[in-house]
């Protein structure tokens, strides 16, 4: 068994499609899916695709991208939807200083906002952190809440990552371990725990190879899954038992992992 545990079923890229993209994944032995939403919109469709499909689960939030258009009633459109059954965590929330695309002051206020909710909600957190490492780090060991949850497609060093570990996270490695000049990700991939490591696709983006440069779907976190055991020197099984145990643990999935 293998699960993706982030990718964004509910994006147009997906609109022609969908059913079939949850078909592949289960053939390819991807057995469940979280589909993370990141505006209102977007998490209400992730939310209706998972009670579409028995094996999809939904994540709820608001993009460090989509911060800037928060206004009074965001936050209780997202409480409603986090009440369904089929939401199993926050996000994605964090920090985008890569591109920018929300004012910086204005993603770390909605970001200090959006763990209280997720505190409130009792959901673990889904991290999104893009050249925005230190500020990261400083905004997660500040925090009061519980300290559980991922930082999604990791992109840090193994020092980092030892460090959200420390502070209760997971860390998610998402498809471009596959790329030749991914060294610094294959180290993290290495060096984390087994059961400290989810794997993802982030879906349709970051295809991993050999379908690098076409829409990435679900069923191809396996290839993530089987550069991880070869960087550790074990069956890609073992990273997917030992993964989907990790998702099972931390979404409070109702799945049995054999």
């Amino acid at each position: 068994m293998y699960i993706d545990s982030h990718a964004h079923l509910e994006m147009k890229e997906f609109d022609r499609d969908r059913a079939e993209v949850v078909r592949r994944a289960l053939e390819a032995g991807v057995e469940y899916i979280i589909t993370v939403g990141t505006t209102p919109e977007d998490c209400r469709k992730a939310l209706a695709i998972a009670k579409q499909h028995e094996n999809v689960f939904a994540v709820v939030g608001i993009h460090p991208h989509e911060v800037k258009g928060i206004g009074p009633e965001t936050y209780d459109t997202i409480r409603s939807l986090a009440s369904a059954e089929k939401v199993v965590a926050y996000g994605e929330i964090g920090l985008d200083f890569f591109r920018n695309l929300s004012p910086r002051d204005i993603q770390i206020k909605r970001f200090g906002e959006q763990l209280e909710l997720a505190e409130d909600l009792d959901l673990p957190v889904v991290i999104h952190d893009r050249e925005a490492h230190r500020e990261t780090l400083e905004m997660l060991k500040g925090w009061k809440g519980k300290k559980r949850g991922v930082v999604h497609c990791f992109s840090g060093d193994r020092t980092m990552a030892m460090e959200c570990i420390d502070l209760g996270f997971y860390i998610s490695i998402p498809g471009p371990v596959t790329f030749p000049k991914s060294e610094k990700m294959r180290d993290v991939a290495k060096g984390v725990p087994l059961n400290r490591l989810l794997i993802e696709t982030d879906a349709p983006y970051l295809t991993p190879h050999p379908y690098r440069g076409k829409r990435n779907e679900p069923a191809y976190v396996v290839f993530t899954a089987r550069k991880i055991a070869e960087v550790k020197g074990i069956m890609p099984e073992e990273v997917g038992k030992a993964t989907s145990q990790n998702a099972k643990d931390l979404f409070g999935l109702p799945i049995e992992i054999v």
